[in-house]
């Protein structure tokens, strides 16, 4: 499975999310620009030396990564979809994207992809979930689909 990450802002986020796709063998995307620098101390201290077991790639704009995606599935998580991240089916080249913290994904992208769209369930107060958090929580729901293929 594929974590991508749309223009991220806050690098402990992006470094924990590099941890999380080290221990579950999960690919990650980033989209630029990003609100740091890849070297980011903070990001590796929260990545903590898990950099080298991951693979990362770069994309400088959402159309490169569109050109690269093809026909593989695109599934984009927005506290503005309706169906919930448990009624999709994951498969092993999905792509998850998710939008930068301060913001989340740009209108145009959820009107483009219509279908492809879900959140997680939270309180209506809430306005959003911590990135990372989320990623770990939705990762897991297409791993747990998937039968935790590759993990002991």
């Amino acid at each position: 499975m594929h974590v991508v990450l749309y223009q991220p802002e806050i690098p402990q986020n992006t470094g924990n999310i590099i941890r999380l796709c080290a221990n579950t063998g999960a690919k990650l995307v980033v989209i630029e620009p990003l609100g740091f620098e890849l070297s980011d101390r903070t990001l590796k201290r929260a990545g903590l030396d898990y950099h080298a077991h991951v693979s990362i790639s770069r994309y400088a704009s959402w159309e490169d990564f569109l050109a690269y995606l093809g026909d593989m599935p695109l599934l984009l998580l927005s506290t503005k979809a309706q169906r919930r991240y448990t009624a999709v089916d994951y498969h092993p080249d999905t792509h998850i994207v998710f939008g930068p913290e301060s913001r989340g994904l740009p209108e145009e992208f959820l009107a483009d992809t219509y279908g492809r769209t879900c959140r997680l369930p939270m309180a209506a107060h809430s306005r959003s979930l911590n990135l990372a958090n989320t990623v770990a929580i939705v990762l897991y729901e297409g791993l747990r689909q998937q039968g935790f293929a590759g993990l002991v």
